[in-house]
């Protein structure tokens, strides 16, 4: 065990110098301009960030989903734009060839993602259905030994700039769960390209665009798995997935907490340091709480994904409570600063803007209620 930790300090620590060195200096800069810092991806995939999860074999860091919770906590505290990025880059796109490819797939894709010489994306949500992926319209046309794809993607983290996106479309009926499939599909694929790019409340510098697929032709070496798994896929998907936005949510508040306690530490009013007054002390007191919380829920959920468990309930109620939480951290902390905490020379706005998309990606908190309410009454 003592092991366990002292690589897990190790693991810290060096998240944590990459981050002060290479996003640090240019989180504002990025976050004004919306600018998607390819280069430091490519950067994080040679430090073993982008395939975290992924076994040596196939070139990735082979490491466990504990260790994989503090690389995104620890970046996430700094930029939780680059934060969102590694995440979906590790346990969407990555994260499903893994799961669901075949030897061939697994050999030709991973090694490129894990490295980070490619971005992954993964594309479920269209322009009308988010929750309800079972309406999906993006449509696939089995001809001969090809699929021809038709239909837009929308939300999609590293739209444009991803080299690779795993896609779930429709080559069933309606509503039907075993109606989908899941494909890969390289960028530089005729009638595949990336679209229109949102304009974000938060995470500016992740970049989420369309996917949009125009005849696209696929071959149908690049299905995962079988076909009309690609939902029932997706799902699974999905339940490791909560646990890096916990993650992510669980850093945004953390580097939110950290900031203020300084803050308060710092700045004098009355003649002593806000820290010393009540109405201070007692919101960073409950900070510190949900944090220490958050951080449970997920570390629990990381665990029972370690030991390939279910972990449904687990997932979501840490997904759901870290993103939650983020918000009302986030939220104390910008009134801690004051005025200064309304304005973009200090960091808690930043925090305030990105936490709320943790609330909303990969499954919103509503979506999460629902999956747990199922769990629980299942019993």
């Amino acid at each position: 065990m003592t092991n366990h930790n002292e690589n897990l300090k190790m693991i810290e620590q060096s998240a944590k110098d990459f981050a002060e060195t290479y996003i640090r200096p240019h989180v504002m800069e990025w976050d004004e301009s919306q600018f998607f810092p390819v280069e430091t991806m490519h950067n994080l995939g040679k430090h073993g960030f982008l395939g975290v999860l992924v076994p040596e074999q196939y070139g990735g860091s082979g490491l466990g989903y504990q260790e994989y919770i503090t690389i995104i906590g620890e970046i996430a505290k700094v930029c939780g734009s680059v934060g969102l990025s590694v995440a979906a880059h590790n346990s969407l796109c990555t994260g499903h060839i893994m799961a669901f490819g075949n030897e061939e797939q697994k050999k030709k894709y991973l090694p490129l993602l894990a490295s980070g010489e490619w971005i992954g994306a993964w594309g479920l949500t269209e322009p009308n259905t988010g929750s309800d992926a079972g309406r999906m319209q993006c449509v696939a046309k089995k001809e001969g030994e090809y699929y021809i794809i038709n239909g837009t993607k929308s939300w999609i983290t590293h739209g444009i700039s991803g080299n690779v996106a795993v896609v779930i479309v429709r080559t069933g009926e309606l509503l039907d769960s075993h109606g989908m499939s899941a494909f890969i599909v390289e960028r530089g694929t005729p009638g595949f390209s990336g679209g229109k790019k949102e304009n974000k409340l938060g995470m500016r510098a992740s970049e989420t665009a369309e996917l949009i697929f125009d005849n696209c032709k696929i071959h149908q070496s690049q299905l995962l798995g079988k076909e009309g798994d690609g939902f029932v896929q997706a799902m699974k998907i999905l339940d490791g997935g909560r646990i890096s936005i916990a993650a992510l949510a669980l850093g945004i508040a953390k580097g939110a907490y950290e900031a203020s306690v300084k803050y308060a530490k710092e700045r004098n009013q009355f003649g002593k340091p806000i820290s010393s007054f009540q109405g201070i002390s007692f919101k960073l007191a409950d900070m510190a709480t949900k944090i220490e919380a958050a951080e449970l829920l997920t570390r629990q959920a990381g665990d029972l994904k370690n030991q390939g468990k279910k972990m449904t309930k687990e997932g979501a109620m840490a997904k759901y409570y870290a993103s939650e939480i983020s918000v009302e951290v986030s939220t104390d902390a910008v009134q801690i600063f004051g005025g200064y905490g309304y304005t973009k020379d200090f960091p808690v706005e930043k925090f305030y803007r990105d936490s709320k998309l943790c609330t909303i990606g990969e499954g919103t908190s509503e979506i999460q209620k629902l999956v747990i309410s199922r769990e629980v009454l299942k019993d």
